[in-house]
């Protein structure tokens, strides 16, 4: 490790420890307002989390500095009794999981009273159990079959982000090329696609505009919902002859002959993250905040910027994901985010609507996205 990276790592565990021991007593004792409904609750400051701790949601600019408090913060106020929490996933694999995995091998849910369980369930596996409240919370995206789910009854929302790509990543949309063609010239129509959800995922808003410029539409491919370690694996051996893929897999047909990268999630703008159901928005808020709390403080300490550049570190997560850690240093880091930005459901929507993949009339974002529970995480007054 490096002199500055000792010295960078040496304050953060300097300021963690301090504001730590600014919150060794529980709050929640004798606050009135602790059981309430998410939006309306009491929010108060929060020490390590200023004015850069949230940044206004109409701002999509792809060069957004995404919020972020001071390493260590927000510090931990755990439960006054210890709470169970079951997070279901569609991998434990992939970068974009690398913070729920670093948030429960460094103890950071523990720290907030809660013992959390990732279960790894497909979404359409997971919706009908998070609405009933048989799972707690979902790390995932709000898909077509969340909205065709909360058109149906299901008390399910969007609480929190989770990333978007570095201006040099290639995790996107993907081809095998036929003869003749090239990257500037594709034709899509008629294709193959594999993905991790198949048709209705987020993937649609990002892939409507790459599939634009190569004569083709969210209407004209096929789509085959593959499992997370497939989805490379049909694409090699023409089981699909397009895929979605994530960091870092995609480094594994980067600059190899016949294979052209198309186009990827838009800069600064998250399409997934974390989904709470009546469990944690409406039965135990303040579990639901502790989580998201949880959860924000292990970006600050662990992902606030360029976190590849620690080697040591990067060691560390490959073990945690069980990568190989070559392939994970070949690819930039993520730019962690836990905000949401305005008008991201919409947009996925419409595609969705182009897709065929959705049901009834489009959501409004009040009945898709809850953003007041990452803000009282952090302290910030709407």
């Amino acid at each position: 490790m490096s002199r500055g990276t000792r010295q960078a790592y040496g304050v953060a565990i300097a300021a963690a420890a301090l504001l730590a021991s600014a919150a060794c007593s529980s709050p929640y004792e004798s606050d009135s307002s602790s059981k309430a409904a998410a939006g309306d609750r009491t929010i108060r400051p929060v020490e390590g989390c200023g004015a850069k701790a949230w940044t206004d949601p109409k701002d999509l600019s792809p060069t957004r500095t995404p919020a972020r408090c001071l390493p260590g913060a927000p510090s931990p106020r755990p439960l006054p009794q210890p709470r169970e929490l079951t997070i279901a996933t569609g991998t434990l694999s992939a970068e974009y999981v690398a913070p729920l995995q670093v948030a429960l091998d460094k103890g950071e849910f523990k720290k907030e009273g809660l013992d959390v369980t990732l279960k790894v369930l497909p979404t359409p596996d997971a919706l009908p159990l998070l609405a009933k409240g048989d799972i707690d919370a979902l790390w995932a995206a709000p898909e077509a079959a969340v909205m065709n789910g909360i058109k149906g009854g299901f008390d399910i929302k969007w609480v929190a982000g989770n990333f978007s790509p570095a201006a040099r990543s290639k995790s996107g949309l993907w081809v095998h090329l036929k003869e003749g063609e090239t990257a500037n010239h594709v034709t899509m129509a008629g294709r193959k696609l594999g993905t991790m959800i198949g048709k209705g995922s987020v993937i649609a808003y990002p892939m409507e505009k790459a599939l634009e410029k190569h004569g083709g539409g969210l209407a004209d491919i096929q789509y085959q919902q593959l499992g997370s370690a497939d989805v490379l694996t049909a694409l090699q051996n023409g089981g699909v002859d397009s895929a979605w893929l994530l960091d870092p897999v995609w480094r594994k047909v980067d600059g190899e002959r016949g294979y052209a990268f198309l186009g990827g999630q838009p800069q600064g703008e998250p399409l997934g993250g974390m989904l709470y159901g009546p469990a944690l928005l409406q039965d135990d808020v303040d579990a639901g905040v502790a989580l998201l709390r949880a959860y924000i403080r292990t970006l600050n300490t662990y992902f606030a910027s360029d976190y590849k550049q620690d080697a040591t570190f990067v060691t560390y997560l490959a073990k945690l994901l069980k990568a190989e850690e070559p392939i994970l240093k070949s690819t930039p880091s993520l730019t962690m985010d836990w905000e949401i930005r305005s008008g991201t459901t919409t947009r996925l929507q419409s595609a969705y609507e182009t897709q065929g993949a959705a049901e009834g009339d489009p959501l409004p974002e009040s009945r898709t996205t809850n953003r007041t529970l990452y803000e009282e995480a952090v302290g910030h007054q709407p």
